[in-house]
């Protein structure tokens, strides 16, 4: 789907519900399109851009029991790490080697990427946790007992790290795993100006009527962004009353309060972006 940044997209009228979100191009189509076959309006601000960076990835995965993807983005840099490769990164003889993966993300799981890390896929098993957080991921993985497993995350450039993959990797060496930190891919904070769009529609009749953050990153970079506007997020409260503040998960919402942002409503069902959507149905478009 194409998006337009700080537009609408076709199809909905002046009462449907007008929802920010902050979300990075590589998730804003599959957002965009819940928010608009559920009657809302959706109004794409990214305050962040993700690169992927595979050449930092092993191209060997002998020396590893696991690996532990905690977003579709670092599956999709592995990928794109072992698409040049003459064979699988991952020899067909020994134990099981295991692929961890959360929610909806494990969809890229397919035969075809087990095939791409092993010519035997039968060795390679898929590992989803029940509830889509890195510590279920690292409660699901079991006792490490030493061995290695190999995790892709981000480099966060111009914003802080969120305690995500920090806490991740600790509760991984907690388990008895010796974590290997390979940055696969690069969360930049998307300018200065990112916020604009929002700005605008604040000071339009109407406002804004909810705003939906699906990383504790994205609500840093829209409060810097913010900040180059003379803007606080409480001054898109009091331009825009009653605007409902969404976070796609308990993890996203803990992270906006820490950085000083209200969350209104938090999805219970964050293995993907139906959750957050439905929360906002009940909030917004109550008869």
């Amino acid at each position: 789907m194409a998006l337009t940044t700080a537009m609408s997209t076709g199809g909905t009228t002046a009462h449907n519900p007008t929802v920010a979100f902050t979300t990075p191009p590589n998730y804003a189509a599959r957002l965009s399109h819940l928010l608009t076959v559920n009657a809302f309006k959706p109004l794409w601000c990214p305050t962040l851009i993700i690169q992927p960076t595979p050449s930092n990835l092993t191209p060997f995965l002998d020396p590893f029991s696991a690996i532990a993807f905690t977003s579709r983005t670092a599956i999709q840099s592995f990928i794109h790490a072992t698409e040049p490769l003459p064979q699988p990164p991952l020899s067909p003889d020994g134990p099981t080697f295991t692929v961890a993966a959360l929610g909806k993300d494990a969809e890229l799981l397919d035969r075809d990427f087990l095939s791409r890390i092993c010519a035997r896929p039968d060795r390679v098993s898929v590992l989803v946790p029940p509830t889509a957080t890195p510590s279920s991921l690292t409660e699901a993985l079991g006792p490490g007992g030493g061995r290695e497993v190999l995790c892709p995350v981000p480099a966060v450039v111009g914003v802080e790290e969120p305690p995500v993959v920090p806490g991740f990797l600790r509760e991984l060496r907690a388990g008895g795993w010796v974590p290997v930190r390979v940055e696969a891919y690069e969360t930049r904070w998307a300018g200065p100006r990112c916020a604009e769009g929002i700005v605008r529609r604040s000071e339009e009749e109407g406002g804004l009527d909810a705003v939906v953050f699906t990383s504790s990153a994205e609500v840093e970079g829209l409060l810097k962004s913010l900040q180059e506007f003379g803007l606080g997020f409480e001054d898109l409260r009091r331009r825009s009353p009653g605007l409902v503040v969404a976070a796609h998960g308990p993890v996203t919402a803990a992270g906006a309060e820490r950085l000083g942002v209200e969350v209104d409503v938090v999805s219970s069902k964050f293995d993907s972006f139906d959750g957050v959507v439905d929360v906002l149905k009940v909030t917004l478009l109550r008869t």
